[in-house]
């Protein structure tokens, strides 16, 4: 169902059992791992025209990995760490 390099690889599945007896089955919910246990690796300050999945691209070597990066900053929405020039992006170790 989702790729290998997808956040929810790892994620477990649950079900739930609806009146009419059918069995629907979901993902569990994925929180943010704690980027308080990680090893800086280095920071980057946006600029005008930055794109998260470049960034990505450039660090990582997978424009799709943007979501790390996300983990790295405790951030949900991506748009929120290239909105304002001039920020500092974290990239830390949360991948292997």
């Amino acid at each position: 169902m989702f790729q290998t390099n997808s956040r929810y690889i790892d994620i477990g599945d649950s079900s739930i059992q609806t009146k009419d007896g059918k069995t629907i089955v979901y993902k569990k919910r994925r929180f943010l791992p704690n980027s308080l246990n990680t090893t800086l690796v280095q920071e980057i300050q946006v600029t005008k025209g930055d794109r998260l999945d470049q960034i990505a691209t450039r660090i990582i070597g997978d424009p799709e990995q943007f979501w790390r990066i996300c983990d790295s900053n405790n951030i949900m929405h991506p748009l929120e760490l290239t909105r304002d020039s001039g920020s500092t992006i974290k990239i830390t170790r949360l991948w292997s």
